[in-house]
């Protein structure tokens, strides 16, 4: 009987709609909440996630700020490299989201990275206001997302990457609810989302997650602009090299670790994504005058 049941019906009896067969890179829901309203801070994570929110809530997304009303759902893309942060208003809110790595969703070299997708990058156009008729559609792709989750067919993770597609097919021919018309000028706006990047790539907080973005080519890349651009966008606004602001960053953090962690010298090397241990001795004593090791007696 609960097979005839609707996603939003077999969530309210309290019948599971996935099964225990998820592998570690995608995962897919929906989901109903009556509670308290909640803030969710952003964390770094190395899934991409398209959700859809239907409820007054507010998203502070990048450098900007999305107020989602009661009867104005959003649906929304994210990397895992662009900070957010998320707060409810309304106690009663459902919707649906999807996470995914780029192994996942990029099978295959002939695929455009995700990181290059209008939707995805940093500085893209990542939220939406679709209308009655577009959000029918978006929860009819997640619903077969869902379904095929819970199907036996070989081949269902090839279809649940096609709905994927579709979603964002159909929300590139929307019109985006983000604008940059906060910034007077484009090396205004690179310079502030290279400095929001930045930071939001700190502080370390496990071994098991190294630094990911250690020098200006490594921004350039994944603000997709050349980094000359980036280098004279940076200096223009803010007075300092790209290459002064990434320095500046990491001897911040690596002191805070040499004071506030047990960690060794070389778990603190790796974390910051020197390669080797010596590499970051070089780069602590060229910047401070002391070794690390002197630095935390």
């Amino acid at each position: 009987m609960s097979e005839n049941l609707s996603i939003a019906e077999r969530i309210k009896a309290g019948i599971p709609i996935c099964n225990n067969n998820t592998p570690p890179d995608f995962n897919v829901a929906y989901y109903e909440v009556n509670s308290v309203p909640l803030s969710l801070p952003y964390h770094r994570r190395d899934y991409f996630k398209i959700w859809i929110i239907i409820g007054e809530s507010k998203l502070y997304f990048a450098d900007k700020t999305v107020h989602i009303g009661k009867d104005r759902p959003a649906i929304i893309f994210s990397n895992p490299l662009v900070p957010y942060s998320f707060e409810t208003i309304d106690e009663d809110r459902c919707g649906y989201y999807a996470v995914f790595t780029e192994a996942f969703f990029k099978v295959t070299e002939r695929n455009e990275s995700l990181q290059e997708s209008p939707l995805f990058r940093i500085g893209g156009d990542n939220v939406f206001f679709p209308d009655a008729a577009q959000l029918a559609t978006f929860s009819l792709l997640f619903d077969k997302m869902i379904a095929e989750m819970n199907a036996d067919y070989v081949h269902k993770y090839d279809m649940i990457r096609s709905y994927l597609n579709l979603i964002i097919h159909e929300a590139i021919k929307m019109q985006p609810a983000l604008n940059s018309s906060r910034y007077k000028n484009a090396n205004e706006r690179i310079a502030a989302l290279f400095i929001e990047l930045l930071e939001r790539q700190f502080p370390i907080e496990s071994l098991n997650r190294a630094l990911m973005l250690r020098r200006a080519g490594d921004y350039a890349t994944a603000l997709s602009v050349h980094v000359n651009h980036l280098n004279f966008a940076v200096k223009e606004i803010t007075g300092k090299s790209t290459s002064t602001h990434i320095t500046d960053r990491l001897l911040k953090e690596a002191k805070a670790l040499l004071r506030h962690t047990d960690w060794s010298i070389a778990d603190i090397a790796y974390g910051l994504g020197f390669e080797y241990p010596n590499h970051f001795n070089n780069f602590f004593k060229k910047n401070t005058a002391v070794t690390p090791l002197a630095f935390r007696k």
